[in-house]
């Protein structure tokens, strides 16, 4: 398995970036599938889910595992606090770790996301940040790699 964020791509360098893995299954961990600015149009979920049909790969929405509004604010106000933007925070806030954990992950399901995933090539966990760090599919890789001993690899633009 693999994490990709959208910052950093282009829709072109996206979909070479997820062939380049073999990625079969994206898995759409964002609570609002649009993303912000004209260079970013392509990985609003219309959009992306027509390039990735066109591509040849599967397409499913895990809104279970996205953080509430209320989550996304609280780290949005630490970063505030850091004067660090979305776009290029590093971390997650250790507040926001500890609720999304337990809020989120602690309740969610991840035997049955395990069981779909392709037999051959891969699946990749999708949001927006660039960094995995920066960004809760970080805590769902970790989750799946501690309980389910799945292998995850980020994936970065440019790479």
């Amino acid at each position: 398995m693999v994490t990709v964020g959208v910052y950093g791509f282009d829709g072109e360098s996206f979909l070479r970036r997820l062939r380049q893995a073999d990625v079969r299954l994206l898995l759409d961990v964002r609570q609002r599938r649009g993303v912000r600015g004209p260079e970013y149009a392509w990985a609003n979920s219309q959009r992306l889910q027509a390039a990735l049909a066109e591509a040849r790969i599967a397409y499913e929405h895990h809104r279970e595992l996205a953080p509430t509004t209320e989550l996304r604010h609280l780290q949005y106000a630490e970063d505030d606090r850091q004067g660090v933007g979305k776009r290029s925070r590093r971390e997650l806030a250790a507040e926001y770790t500890r609720r999304y954990t337990g809020e989120i992950l602690d309740r969610a399901d991840l035997t049955q996301i395990v069981a779909e995933l392709p037999g051959g090539g891969t699946a990749a966990l999708l949001c927006v940040e660039r960094d995995a760090g920066a960004c809760h599919r970080s805590l769902i890789a970790r989750r799946l790699t501690e309980q389910h001993h799945v292998t995850i690899d980020h994936l970065l633009p440019g790479h």
